[in-house]
């Protein structure tokens, strides 16, 4: 055996591995504030707004929005800024830099395929990337005690663990995206029964009422239904691109670790498994 190794499982390590990416909530703060804000901001503005639309023929944002009434405004509000809000938050903190970065990547395969085990492990864990917590927490419990697999199967159970934990962490501004989806359309069905329920009344008061009279009850009942699904398609399409993008970040963070163990192994095993290999035929 060439390569000697620094670390045993046994070795007592505990890695310091920082907190910034552990804890995204506190970068999510400041969009909170901005959509609650600015929907309040929007929904102050509707009567003022929606008195000046009678003086001039109506514009399009007028027709389609204004005309819709609070609940309309409320849904374009909250929906589509929370959705332009969570959409920004999971493209800055869904990128290769924050999950595999390549030079991380190249330094522990270095280290690896020299069986500097504890070189690497303290270089993962002054790295806060998905990539080198992951490999902070799962390489001490390589077992230089079984040079056949260096107790691979411990170390895959480790990663399994972390990425348990860490999936959830870091789906829950990805599974926002699909509560979107699914309440802007409840919203808009609200909306729905309550411009019917308003026509309907009117109908009630008036059996020969002017169809004017009705058309403001029938566009609250017509907009809402259209800005929910408009609201619930886009944050249903975000939703699985974000969560694609995800699942493929971790598959390549969990490619990297099998590259970086089936290193140490080949370089532990380089004698054995050469003399598997022929050389010629002797004569």
């Amino acid at each position: 055996m060439h390569a000697t190794f620094e670390n045993t499982r046994h070795a007592s390590f505990t890695p310091n591995v920082p907190q910034e990416i552990m804890t995204p909530t506190s970068k999510f703060h400041t969009a909170q504030g901005w959509i609650v804000g600015t929907a309040l901001s929007l929904l102050a503005a509707a009567p003022a707004l929606a008195q000046e639309t009678g003086k001039a023929a109506p514009t399009a944002l007028e027709k389609y929005l204004f005309e819709g009434g609070p609940l309309t405004i409320f849904i374009v509000a909250v929906g589509l800024l929370s959705l332009i809000s969570l959409s920004v938050f999971n493209f800055m903190n869904l990128t290769r830099a924050k999950f595999a970065p390549d030079d991380l990547k190249g330094a522990l395969l270095e280290h690896m395929t020299n069986c500097r085990v504890r070189s690497a492990i303290e270089l993962s864990a002054s790295h806060p990337s998905y990539l080198g917590r992951m490999m902070a927490y799962s390489l001490p419990n390589i077992d230089a005690t079984r040079p056949e697999d260096l107790g691979r199967d411990h170390v895959e159970d480790a990663i399994a663990d972390f990425s348990i934990n860490e999936t959830r962490k870091q789906m829950t501004f990805i599974t926002l995206l699909s509560l979107v989806a699914q309440a802007a359309p409840m919203l808009g069905l609200f909306g729905t029964v309550f411009g019917m329920i308003g026509a309907f009344a009117t109908l009630g008061e008036n059996a020969g009422a002017d169809p004017q009279e009705l058309a403001g009850d029938i566009s609250v009942a017509l907009l809402t239904t259209m800005w929910g699904l408009i609201v619930a398609i886009l944050s249903l399409f975000a939703y699985f691109f974000f969560k694609n993008r995800f699942n493929s970040l971790v598959a390549d963070c969990h490619g990297t670790a099998e590259n970086l163990i089936n290193a140490s192994i080949q370089t532990v095993n380089a004698d054995a498994h050469l003399a598997k290999i022929p050389e010629g035929i002797a004569v």
